[in-house]
């Protein structure tokens, strides 16, 4: 018998070597994938300051190279298409939202004249798949409001969220599993497809986050069976509105927030300070934002500490199928040789959700009828599928400590993403962080494509490809060192920013006037330079203005 247990662990000991060893593939190329949450803050995770718990996340950074100067869109689908075709978000089509416009720069989906990351990758060799939400497409919607809410509600089906030529299976991926439009109900989302089907119901347990990072793994163990390498692009609808989360992952951080916005944010600075992430002589904790409360004067403390602690759950869930995910890549024998990206497609959000009511996006009830709550007065707690809430402005403040503003604005709270990516078999400083590149969104790209030994079309389907805005920094993976771009432009709803040679030009949304700042040496923007430096200013909106009409931006009335 004693003979018995020793055979059968030493076949257990093969079978998992067996799996674990890099499998006999003549393709030596890497596997990409790249994973995005959805309006997570600056310094939410755990290698970032954060509290939240993010084990896997952080494991990430431990075995690659934290960014600290990495830029996104501020906005969710202008982020996704300039990621996606590695072009500023204007020239993919996407210049606002996903609305139908007959406008070159605001189609509201990726136009023919670019190509994704996916068209470019498949083309060489690549097999792609995508789990989560694309959101970068028209949206259908139905006549009248009410036949609307009960589609949102699933009372009734319809076959298509947008153009199916817009769909991501058109646009370059094998296999696609999630959602089309952006807001979704984490237990019942709505416009779920498999490929371009309809799901049209989910089983009773469903949490979305958790279906995405399932499918993932799902995917990994497809492809890895096979010869070529893969392109994975797993997008997160968590932590966005509604706050919803499963009660276990609540419970964890049930007193975590009692103590208030105030501390938790001076928490993180301090943390940030002691990780290396920022130099405290250099990046300042911005001043609280012009409308935040004291949180000893706040009639609402156990709401609030309530809702920060269901985005923290959010993001906790999202970590944990990471945690999946990167151990189906050590099962299958591809760890060492996938390149691990992980970021946030904007800063955290200060939009009050429950304001909006039902409608466009938003049902008004679950799938059974039950009323969902869109409570303004806080009398019902955030968390469970009936509720549609947001975390608001004073613990988006927070989630993007220590930048200025969030979400939609051209503030380095908006903008500024954690950015990781691993390569274990190719990335010798692991753990390390990078202050130096300037990156942006649109240079994956160029990046993946330098790695995966893929060309970028001057044509495709017939169409005329544009030029790459973007620029790789795959030497920076290698060991090499880059600045990243001189020069960075931003436009969104009336926000807009250019970054050139350590200065910046900000405006934001609803204001008139320019601010300057230092950005190297004030990056929290406190200190605004305008005043002093009026040449530097015109200098730097006539670059802006160059640039809008080169890219086809059009301007805001209230903002010329």
């Amino acid at each position: 018998m004693k003979r018995y247990y020793i055979l059968l662990a030493l076949f257990i000991g093969a079978v998992y070597y067996a799996q674990a060893k890099e499998p006999p593939r003549k393709d030596k190329r890497p596997n990409i994938i790249l994973i995005m949450a959805d309006d997570m803050g600056y310094s939410d995770l755990g290698c970032y300051g954060g509290e939240i718990q993010t084990p896997n996340v952080d494991n990430i950074a431990r075995s690659g190279i934290r960014f600290t100067q990495f830029y996104n869109i501020s906005r969710c689908c202008p982020t996704r298409a300039s990621l996606l075709t590695g072009l500023y978000n204007h020239d993919a089509g996407i210049g606002q939202m996903t609305g139908k416009r007959d406008d070159k720069a605001y189609k509201g989906h990726i136009g023919k004249d670019a190509v994704t990351i996916a068209e470019v990758l498949k083309t060489a060799g690549y097999r792609t798949a995508m789990s989560g939400k694309w959101h970068v497409s028209n949206t259908i919607t139905r006549p009248t409001p009410e036949e609307q809410l009960k589609w949102l509600s699933h009372q009734v089906q319809y076959p298509l969220f947008s153009p199916i030529d817009q769909y991501p299976t058109s646009r370059g991926f094998e296999k696609f599993y999630g959602t089309i439009w952006g807001v979704i109900d984490f237990f019942d989302p709505f416009s779920l497809v498999e490929g371009t089907t309809p799901i049209t119901s989910v089983p009773e347990g469903y949490y979305h986050t958790d279906a995405i990072n399932d499918k993932a793994v799902e995917y990994i163990k497809e492809f890895a069976q096979g010869e070529q390498p893969f392109f994975l692009y797993v997008a997160h609808n968590a932590p966005h509105w509604p706050l919803h989360a499963l009660p276990e992952d609540i419970e964890k951080y049930k007193d975590t927030y009692t103590k208030g916005w105030d501390a938790i944010r001076e928490q993180r600075y301090q943390r940030m300070i002691k990780m290396g992430i920022i130099d405290p002589q250099v990046t300042k904790l911005s001043p609280r934002h012009p409308g935040e409360m004291r949180w000893e004067d706040n009639p609402h403390k156990e709401w609030d500490a309530r809702a920060m602690a269901v985005h923290a759950a959010m993001i906790d869930r999202m970590d944990q199928g990471i945690g999946r995910i990167i151990q189906a890549l050590k099962e299958t024998g591809h760890y060492e040789n996938t390149i691990l990206i992980f970021l946030s497609d904007n800063g955290a959000s200060p939009e009050l959700c429950e304001r909006y009511g039902p409608g466009f996006d938003r049902p008004g009830s679950t799938r059974a009828g039950k009323p969902i709550a869109y409570n303004t007065d806080k009398s019902v707690l955030p968390g469970p599928q009936t509720t549609f809430f947001s975390i608001g402005p004073d613990w988006a403040n927070v989630a993007n400590t220590p930048y200025r503003m969030w979400k939609a604005q051209s503030a380095e709270g908006g903008i500024r993403t954690p950015m990781i990516i691993s390569w274990p078999a190719v990335i010798k400083n692991k753990g390390a962080i990078n202050h130096q590149l300037v990156g942006h969104v649109m240079d994956f790209m160029p990046t993946l494509i330098e790695v995966a030994e893929a060309q970028y079309p001057e044509e495709y389907n017939g169409h005329k490809i544009q030029p790459l805005a973007g620029k790789s920094f795959a030497a920076v993976l290698k060991g090499g060192s880059q600045s990243g771009h001189q020069t960075l432009f931003n436009e969104h709803e009336g926000a807009r920013y250019v970054r050139h040679k350590g200065w910046k030009l900000v405006l934001l949304k609803g204001q008139k006037e320019w601010s300057l700042y230092d950005i190297i040496n004030d990056p929290a923007e406190i200190n605004d330079l305008a005043a002093q430096h009026p040449d530097k200013v015109k200098e730097l909106e006539a670059m802006w203005n160059k640039w809008a009409r080169e890219h086809h931006v059009l301007p805001k009335p209230n903002n010329k």
